[in-house]
Order: C-alpha cells, then structure tokens, then sequence
C-alpha cells in the first residue's frame, strides 16, 4: 500500500458544527508511504476517530477513505485481517495490552502469529527501552509508561508499509520518548513505511514532513 487518501471525510458526530475548522476533516489530503505526518488535535476533535477510520474500525462518516485509490467502505473482513496483519500497524492509545499476560506474552502474541521478529530483536528493544526487568510482569501490574513501551514493541512486531501511533508518549519522560522515537523511526526506515503520529500536545521530536490541525 503506497497511500492513504481521505476525501471530503467528516464524521457523521460534527454534521452539525457548520463552523468546523479543520485541515483533515472536509480535505482532501494524503499520507504516502516513506513519509512522516503528525496530526495535531484539542480533545474532542476526533483524534481517536480518525484513526480508527484508517484501520477500518468505525465507518460513521461521509466522504471517502482511500487506500491506492480504492474506497475502504467496499472491503471484506478477509481483505481488513491482511491489511492489518501486513500493511496497518497500529498503536492504539489505550494500549490494549493483555492484563493477565506478561510483557513478554504479550509482544510474542502478535510475533508469533507474523513471525517476523527475531526474538533477540525484541528482547534488545525491552534493553533500549528501560523494560528489560519487566518482561515477565504481568501488564496490569506495570505503570501506563511501562505499558506505552511494550506496546511499542508489539506494534513493531509485524510487517507495515504505515504505522499508526495514538498518543504514544503521553505518559513517558523525554529520553524514554526519544528512545521510543528512534527505534520506531529504525524500523519503519527498514521497512520504507510512512508514519502517522497523533498527538493532542506531547509529541515525539522527530522531523514531521507534514502536520495537520485537526
């Protein structure tokens, strides 16, 4: 998948608001493969819905989502379970991590259904990452940080040719943020995938190419 095309979008909970100001909503914008978008939002101005409309998890809106030119309302769920096992990677803001599975557990989950990981590549990340002591605790007994870092990990645990991060940082210092923002920006670099991170104030320091005001 080489782009990703929003055209005229506005999600059925704004139909009301004629005095809408966006640069995403009611646009006609693109996010390409290989590049690095951030979009900025106030709280309550669909930040969550934007991304969940890219991953085909809510289709409440007029307008058109567009992947290469093709219109996502028309796919099946055969063609949304590759897109988000191959093409979609996806870091959600409330995690959604495992409770009862551990760190570990819950990273080897997504690896082992993709395989694409080395186990030496992941367990160097939890090193990087500051997590390497946590990896055998259960995630409902670690901090939000400690959680963000190991979603990370998981989100990375697959083939993508864009990765879609929520929030990432919310709840990280700014070296464990770098931290976080160098092996994304590795991996995705190796992968020649675009990147698209939200953000309603803290956010990663990294080089955006574009940004949008949602």
């Amino acid at each position: 998948m080489e782009k990703i095309n929003f055209q005229n979008v506005l999600p059925q909970v704004f139909q009301q608001h004629h005095d809408l100001t966006s640069e995403v909503w009611l646009q006609n914008i693109h996010f390409e493969k290989g590049h690095l978008y951030l979009v900025e939002a106030e709280s309550g101005r669909g930040k969550s819905t934007f991304c969940s409309y890219i991953v085909g998890y809510r289709n409440d809106y007029t307008g058109a989502v567009c992947f290469d030119n093709e219109n996502i309302a028309h796919f099946d769920m055969a063609r949304w379970t590759d897109l988000r096992q191959h093409h979609i990677s996806y870091l959600f803001q409330e995690l959604r991590l495992f409770p009862e599975l551990t760190a570990w557990e819950n990273v080897l989950v997504k690896n082992n259904l993709t395989h694409f990981q080395t186990e030496t590549t992941l367990k160097t990340w939890f090193q990087q990452l500051g997590i390497a002591d946590k990896m055998q605790t259960r995630a409902a007994h670690m901090s939000f940080g400690q959680q963000q870092r190991v979603a990370m990990i998981r989100a990375l645990a697959q083939p993508f040719d864009f990765i879609l991060v929520d929030e990432p940082i919310s709840h990280l210092d700014d070296t464990n943020a770098a931290i976080m923002a160098d092996i994304m920006m590795t991996e995705a670099h190796r992968q020649g995938a675009g990147i698209i991170v939200t953000s309603i104030g803290k956010h990663m320091n990294i080089h955006y190419e574009k940004t949008f005001q949602l």
